[in-house]
């Protein structure tokens, strides 16, 4: 009856211990998925950044072009408007 129950209580704590093993596990795995997520969304907000960036000069240069444009057209206006 001794030997019976030790028996039992030794399967008990191995499939107990499998459990453990099994979570163990798949808390690993779900860890590296969340660790390839975040280094995705980190490059992807690099990216944006950097995309933001070239926008921002894009828009600069195209402020001043429109500045260059407004004179000449102005410099334009006022020799037709002397001739």
């Amino acid at each position: 009856m001794i030997a019976a129950s030790i028996g039992s209580a030794i399967e008990q704590q191995g499939a107990a211990t499998s459990d453990i093993a099994r979570n163990v596990t798949q808390t690993a795995n779900a860890t590296k998925d969340v660790t390839t997520n975040i280094d995705a969304v980190s490059a992807a907000a690099k990216e944006t950044g950097t995309a933001a960036g070239l926008v921002l000069s894009a828009a600069a240069n195209l402020s001043k072009q429109a500045g260059q444009l407004s004179q000449e057209v102005t410099t334009f206006l006022a020799g037709v408007r002397a001739a």
